[in-house]
């Protein structure tokens, strides 16, 4: 694996990770472009956060509203989780370490979108400021307004999954995005709002001009 030493984080190349409010499509984009690398024989590794280590089932529970707890608890379970996912065993380095491509569905950028949003930004700031960069982040733009409308269509919304807090979320998105400018990753900004086929196009050729090229 190749490291890129920045001012505050290293960036870890074959590291991609697609990011979102909810509702803009990022799993299905994950499937549909894992498809896409074993087709081409491109040793790689499909994972999403939250996991599904004990941490990561809890942290689901309380998505779904089956548990309750303070916002700034659920910011150092998503910093727990990902700490493991990263660095523990069979963790996201190991796969770069095998050569292998790592997509990631959502990473720490979600963590300063969301619980950012939801306890202020300093303990997310805090608690993910160690995590290393992906060389790629693939960004899903969809209107908040969409997003619900997708979202209305799967059965019972989570914790989040309301108008006023993702447009919020859409706005520190934004400002996380503009941050990420001089940090030595690549932003790719997908519309969204276009069709799978379509949006699994751009990303497909996004994804191998990364890794190829």
């Amino acid at each position: 694996m190749k490291y890129q030493a920045t001012a505050s984080r290293e960036v870890w190349d074959r590291f991609i990770v697609f990011e979102g409010i909810d509702g803009t499509g990022t799993t299905t984009q994950r499937n549909l472009l894992s498809e896409t690398l074993r087709t081409r024989s491109i040793p790689f590794h499909s994972t999403a956060e939250p996991t599904d280590s004990e941490i990561g089932r809890l942290i689901r529970k309380i998505l779904a509203g089956d548990v309750r707890v303070r916002p700034e608890t659920l910011a150092y379970l998503y910093a727990t989780d990902r700490n493991e996912h990263i660095f523990g065993e069979g963790g996201i380095r190991e796969h770069l370490d095998a050569g292998e491509v790592v997509v990631c569905d959502r990473y720490f950028f979600s963590s300063l979108a969301y619980q950012g949003s939801a306890c202020g930004p300093e303990l997310p700031e805090r608690l993910n400021q160690g995590f290393p960069l992906p060389s790629l982040l693939v960004y899903f733009e969809l209107s908040p307004d969409r997003a619900l409308s997708r979202i209305s269509g799967r059965g019972v919304p989570d914790i989040f999954e309301r108008g006023d807090f993702l447009s919020q979320v859409s706005r520190a998105y934004e400002d996380i995005l503009n941050r990420c400018a001089d940090q030595g990753l690549r932003v790719i900004r997908i519309d969204g709002s276009r069709t799978i086929p379509e949006v699994a196009d751009d990303i497909q050729r996004a994804v191998l001009s990364a890794i190829e090229g």
